[in-house]
């Protein structure tokens, strides 16, 4: 549903309509003004600068322009049929899709992807928003529920897409700039390709004007007018996914164009379906050209300052938060729980047959592995001169994915919400910005100063995404919305320098990754004393995660300082996420998993589940870096993404219950 904040026709629409276009033209006179030029003293010179001009500048301009028009258009279509003001093909998993199909064409058939690259496209992206659309089929289409599902599938096929990328190193630079949407042109066979798809959306849609009218009801209401719910809406999605996986086969992935177009737009005073239709690609169109005009202005000499499409995915997370109050939920999916099925008679003994079970675990992960003539149980000698190999990354999966289970039990009990975790409230994506920043400031800085940056970045993250959630009293949907935002945001900072192509961009793709490949002795010491140091507060703070799940009101009534206490547990949780984000990579989904389990095994006491998440989630990396060396012999996948993989279903199987227990 979308709040009507003004009328239509209200007096912001003349001032719209005269500001974005005078923006746009002084941008582009700039640009042309200030642009460089090859040094004039011959006719070749003249002729070089004649065509920068007319190959380069101009039909990169038109291309702007005709992109945004259409993920403006994309973002129209889905924001109606869906009755959602935040589905966009970023928040809907279309684009990740779409750019997944795109590699995995490039990886495994070179050849096809030029012969049918927007086919390839489209098909990842119409794949992705089934998925979104499956999952959230049962509670209505009800928005928090297809943001959050667009969420996962957008994580996992991010996973997905890097290890497609490492596995062909030699393009993992080359497909990251592209997939940060770059607008650089040689001629004008990109505009004129994308020109009439875009002629040819704008008269598809014309044509669902008065469907897309009916679809404003409710369902009931449109039945009763004869519309044929399910193939209109399939029709209008195919629609939109079509254009937006048109542009991201042209150019790659621009980020939140087609939500940001819409939204402003509504603001400027359009109300009605055709007036939506005809002011929102316009105002993408806008959107676009001034922001790849800025990027050029203020890139050094013939190179621009980031890729375009990353420069606009720095609009989504701001303009998601922004949209916050303006989205309702129908059903309390984000507050669901796993409660426990049973509660432990003997928790302690439990406790006991866990960390037994861990430390088989463990002497398996050291011993067991394949080799060309089949599997082996190392012992001996073998054993001794495997050991500064495997114990180094097994000690760094253990540890990381003990402090990841602590720092979302954490997050889970501050926020009373059994949802939360590291990776879905964008803290681990706040650890990768605090990276960025480390990096663009020291070039190559020391491990210690990349850490401090990144508990920085997740600290702020953290109590930035509890500010924003304690205006709404810590509702749950709005704090996970609330973390996308977080997250969208911190990863456009991300995807800006790892688009430059140099050795900062291997160094994040590294970190995205989460490969423990090169842990070594400082790894394995790092993750080691962190968890002892950080885990050993938690005990003594038991009262206050006892309390806290309670909400501000009756903590404050107990006598708990809620503001200090809540202070003192997120820095404890940002420094646990970041450091083992810094060793795994923020795509584990360890943080979501560890608790739950404990949940499910029947703990129930805070200090109890507290122990069972930290060997639940030590455990669990444990088992998943393990795999991530055997599943593909002789080949390795980085244990971040592994563990993604296997987390990203565990999610979706949350999001999909259709009871809530409490």
């Amino acid at each position: 549903m979308v709040s009507r904040a003004k009328p239509a026709g209200s007096a912001g629409t003349p001032v719209f309509a005269i500001l974005l276009p005078l923006l746009c033209i002084t941008a582009f006179a700039l640009l042309i003004v200030t642009r460089p030029e090859v040094p004039q003293g011959d006719a070749d010179a003249a002729m070089l600068n004649g065509v920068l001009l007319w190959n380069s500048i101009m039909p990169r301009a038109m291309l702007a322009l005709i992109a945004g028009a259409a993920l403006g258009l994309s973002g129209t279509l889905l924001q109606r049929v869906l009755r959602n003001p935040i589905a966009d093909a970023s928040t809907l998993g279309i684009a990740s899709g779409a750019e997944l199909a795109m590699i995995a064409a490039m990886g495994f058939s070179p050849l096809l992807i030029g012969f049918s690259r927007e086919m390839a496209a489209f098909g990842g992206g119409l794949a992705a928003v089934a998925i979104v659309l499956a999952l959230s089929w049962r509670r209505g289409l009800d928005p928090v529920t297809v943001a959050l599902s667009g969420l996962i599938v957008s994580l996992i096929a991010s996973a997905l897409s890097v290890t497609l990328i490492l596995a062909r190193g030699e393009y993992a630079m080359s497909i990251y700039i592209w997939g940060a949407g770059s607008l650089s042109q040689q001629d004008w066979n990109g505009a004129l390709s994308l020109g009439p798809r875009l002629i040819l959306g704008f008269a598809a849609a014309l044509i669902l004007v008065r469907p897309l009218r009916i679809l404003a009801l409710d369902d009931s209401g449109a039945r009763s007018l004869g519309l044929a719910l399910h193939s209109t809406r399939l029709a209008i999605v195919a629609l939109a996914v079509w254009l937006s996986a048109s542009v991201t086969a042209e150019v790659g992935v621009i980020g939140f164009v087609g939500l940001a177009a819409p939204a402003i737009a509504r603001l400027a005073g359009a109300r009605s379906t055709g007036r939506l239709m005809l002011t929102a690609p316009l105002t993408g169109a806008g959107l676009l050209f001034l922001t790849d005009c800025l990027t050029q202005i203020l890139g050094p000499g013939f190179t621009d300052l980031a890729p375009t499409g990353a420069a606009t995915a720095l609009l989504g997370g701001p303009l998601l938060l922004f949209l916050l109050p303006r989205v309702h939920s129908v059903s309390a999916v984000a507050a669901q729980s796993t409660a426990a099925l049973n509660r432990l008679a003997k928790p302690l003994l439990a406790l006991g047959a866990l960390l037994i079970a861990l430390i088989l675990i463990f002497a398996v992960v050291l011993t067991v592995g394949p080799a060309e003539d089949g599997w082996h149980a190392a012992t001996g000698s073998l054993l001794t001169d495997l050991l500064p190999f495997r114990l180094p990354r097994t000690i760094v999966a253990a540890g990381a994915g003990a402090m990841l289970a602590a720092a979302g039990f954490i997050m889970q009990r501050v926020t009373g919400n059994p949802i939360a975790s590291p990776e879905v409230l964008g803290v681990s994506s706040g650890a990768g910005a605090g990276l960025t920043v480390a990096l663009f400031l020291f070039g190559f800085p020391s491990p210690i100063i990349m850490l401090l940056a990144m508990a920085l970045g997740a600290l702020t993250a953290f109590l930035a995404m509890i500010a924003i959630s304690a205006r709404a009293q810590f509702s749950p949907e709005r704090m996970l919305l609330a973390g996308v935002g977080i997250g969208a945001f911190a990863m456009a900072i991300v995807t800006m320098v790892l688009a430059q192509g140099d050795m900062r961009g291997y160094i994040l793709l590294t970190w995205l990754s989460g490969s423990t490949n090169r842990a070594g002795a400082f790894e394995a010491w790092t993750a080691i004393i962190s968890l002892v140091v950080l885990t050993a507060p938690l005990p003594f703070l038991s009262r206050w995660l006892t309390i806290l799940p309670l909400g501000a009101g009756p903590s404050r009534a107990i006598g708990l300082h809620v503001g200090a206490s809540r202070l003192a547990l997120a820095i404890l949780a940002a420094l646990m996420t970041a450091i083992a984000s810094f060793l795994v990579g923020p795509l584990s989904l360890t943080g979501l998993i560890a608790p739950h389990l404990a949940r499910l095994a029947g703990f129930r006491a805070p200090g109890h589940q507290l122990t069972a998440s930290l060997l639940f989630g030590a455990g669990v990396l444990m088992a998943a870096d393990w795999l991530s060396r055997v599943v593909i012999y002789p080949y390795q996948v980085p244990v971040g993404l592994f563990a993604a993989l296997i987390g990203g279903p565990y999610l979706i199987w949350l999001l999909s219950r259709k009871e809530v227990q409490q």
